[in-house]
């Protein structure tokens, strides 16, 4: 079963975990075998921008000492062979050019994103 994970809400989890559980799992589950691949939308296409430094955060007097690294966490799943796909609307509305990407992030149209969920058995939205 071929199934897509899609992220749109953005740094779930990030103080916790480190990590975004949609992201740790399509690497995880893809490494047990599975047919995943990932689609970012929204805030979550910041995902996929290069050389992301989150060191130095500190919420309500907590620092953050291990801050996520999002980029590298994309960069491993498009070696790993999971496909990764960003929305090209929406980069363009955070002003994020293609450039600054993780190598290896497809890029699509909004408009074909029915064609893109067509080739899968299962969505999956986080």
């Amino acid at each position: 079963m071929r199934v897509l994970q899609i992220v749109r809400s953005a740094y779930r989890c990030n103080l916790e975990e480190q990590d975004d559980p949609a992201v740790w799992i399509t690497r995880a589950m893809k490494g047990a075998g599975a047919d995943l691949a990932l689609l970012l939308r929204g805030n979550a296409t910041n995902y996929a921008v290069l050389d992301q430094d989150a060191s130095g955060l500190s919420i309500g007097g907590h620092a953050q000492k291990h801050a996520p690294r999002l980029d590298r966490d994309v960069a491993a799943l498009v070696v790993g062979g999971t496909s990764v796909f960003a929305v090209r609307e929406d980069l363009e509305q955070r002003g994020i050019e293609p450039d600054a990407l993780v190598s290896g992030v497809e890029l699509v149209a909004r408009g074909s994103l029915p064609g893109l969920l067509a080739r899968f058995d299962a969505v999956w939205h986080w």
